[in-house]
């Protein structure tokens, strides 16, 4: 339900030329909402006229754009209103450089920060026209090199139109917009961000990034990006699929120790598998520790997809503060590593585990009982996916995940769970309050076995599943539970983060 100052709004930029009249004539106060009708409805127009006269220092999409607003972000006409906002800041600093020459004002705007942090966390439901996190990091770029490109022209012109008493050039006034975002490269946007990033601190627009992404680029290059970012704001580096190896990490990992406030650190699939290092690589894997230990306030750590078996405890021995999120899918853990893991002190503060990918028989199941009662007190989000749990693995789990009082979601996707056992799965945690999402597997039984397929082929009996589902949903409703989600989607699943939670 919209407020009647909004639906006020909302008329008012619908009609551009009187919109553009009128901003001279309103209080300040009402930009905010105004900015939020434009965006929402599309108005680039009004967005352009906004954001040029905007008459306070910060402008933050999150601050601006409600969280339930967040669908409207990720549609076709959220890419032409971010588009538009970014050139208008760049037309914005292309007047300011251009007053010095003038020695007028043509504008009130105040802005000195763009906040465009929290855009694209999750491209899940993104349609194909929406504003990705990678092409919203080039058209940044490039505003970027546009700005400074026309600082220099400026200042070719100033130095042949002004001349101080000493004949020296006279400076143009300062003028600078700070530019918060996050960004993800590649190989093909590799070359205009590293440009962008080397305009640095003498460029009118200053790119400052958050959370840093970088996928399928190699150690020199990301090494490269990661010296010129802006050390004090970066919270999240996520380097996935960059196939650097123990060589490429031991020389990515020391250039890390320069941001002093990274919490998170994403190594997913970069092909180290200790099982093929000769004997005399654990010097690399003690050089990796060292280096994570030097990053005071490391909270998530994402090591997936490299086989990490029986060096659990060399590689996070050096840490110096608890993991709250730990990822350790498809690692080929050893007993002895969970033991490590349950008997450190990341267990009592982990709000976060994945573990998924790994044979939870007789072997892993009882420390992974032991990590889970040790974790039960902190523990909001597990992980078990594809994991060979049967019904009675689980089973024996029950206690100990039971004891997770505080557990929100839960991942048992791709595990041979059976009707039963997810009845019994669903009746032991209906009292754990907080539970809200369970992703389960298809159930063994309601595969139709088909004669020309081998048994990994079988269809989905989709009348019987849905039958189930029912079954589940009515248990839901029983107990007291109707606000819980149990899904077989991982598209639901994947849009939890760990600074959301």
């Amino acid at each position: 339900m919209h407020t009647l100052v909004f639906l006020c709004a909302r008329r008012l930029v619908s009609h551009r030329p009187g919109a553009r009249r009128a901003l001279d004539l309103l209080p300040a106060e009402l930009y905010p909402v105004l900015f939020r009708a434009a965006f929402l409805d599309g108005r680039t127009l009004a967005l352009s006229d906004l954001v040029a006269s905007w008459p306070f220092p910060v402008l933050s999409f999150r601050r601006l754009l409600a969280h339930r607003d967040r669908h409207q972000l990720l549609g076709a006409s959220s890419k032409l209103c971010v588009q538009t906002v970014i050139l208008a800041v760049v037309a914005h600093l292309r007047r300011a450089l251009e007053e010095p020459c003038r020695g007028t004002s043509e504008t009130r705007c105040r802005l000195r920060v763009l906040d465009m942090t929290g855009l694209q966390d999750d491209d899940t439901d993104r349609g194909p026209e929406g504003m990705s996190l990678w092409s919203g990091t080039v058209a940044l770029a490039k505003a970027c090199l546009e700005v400074s490109k026309h600082q220099n022209e400026c200042l070719k012109r100033g130095s042949k139109r002004r001349k101080g008493p000493s004949g020296a050039s006279a400076a143009p006034r300062p003028v600078a917009v700070e530019l918060r975002a996050d960004l993800f490269v590649n190989g093909t946007s590799y070359g205009v961000l590293r440009d962008a990033l080397r305009t640095g601190a003498a460029g009118p627009l200053r790119l400052k990034c958050r959370d840093f992404h970088a996928e399928e680029l190699s150690a020199t290059g990301t090494v490269s990006l990661l010296e010129l970012l802006e050390p004090s704001g970066v919270r999240r580096v996520d380097l996935r699929f960059n196939n650097l190896g123990l060589a490429g990490l031991c020389l990515v990992l020391p250039r890390l120790a320069r941001f002093p406030r990274l919490l998170s650190l994403k190594l997913p699939y970069s092909n180290v598998d200790v099982r093929r290092l000769p004997p005399e690589t654990d010097a690399g894997l003690r050089h990796l520790a060292v280096q994570l230990g030097k990053l005071p306030c490391l909270k998530e750590l994402n090591l997936g997809s490299s086989r990490l078996s029986g060096k659990l405890r060399q590689l996070l021995g050096d840490l110096q503060v608890s993991l709250e999120s730990l990822e350790l899918a498809f690692c080929y853990l050893l007993p002895g590593d969970l033991t490590f893991l349950s008997q450190s002190f990341h267990a009592p503060a982990l709000r976060k585990l994945d573990l998924s990918g790994h044979d939870f028989s007789e072997n892993l199941l009882q420390p992974l009982r032991h990590l889970l009662e040790k974790a039960s007190a902190s523990l909001l989000h597990l992980d078990l996916m594809e994991c060979r749990l049967t019904d009675s693995r689980l089973e024996t789990l029950l206690p100990a995940l039971c004891r997770c009082s505080r557990l929100r979601c839960l991942g048992l996707f791709g595990n041979p769970l059976t009707t039963p056992g997810l009845k019994t799965l669903l009746g032991q945690t209906a009292v754990l309050p907080d539970l809200r999402l369970v992703v389960y597997p298809y159930p063994a039984d309601c595969y139709a076995r088909q004669p020309s397929r081998s048994p990994s082929e079988d269809a989905v009996d989709e009348e019987r599943f849905a039958a189930l589902n029912a079954e589940l949903r009515r248990m839901l409703v029983s107990s007291g539970r109707a606000d819980a989600v149990w899904t077989t989607s991982l598209c639901r699943h994947g849009a939890l983060d760990y600074f959301a939670a």
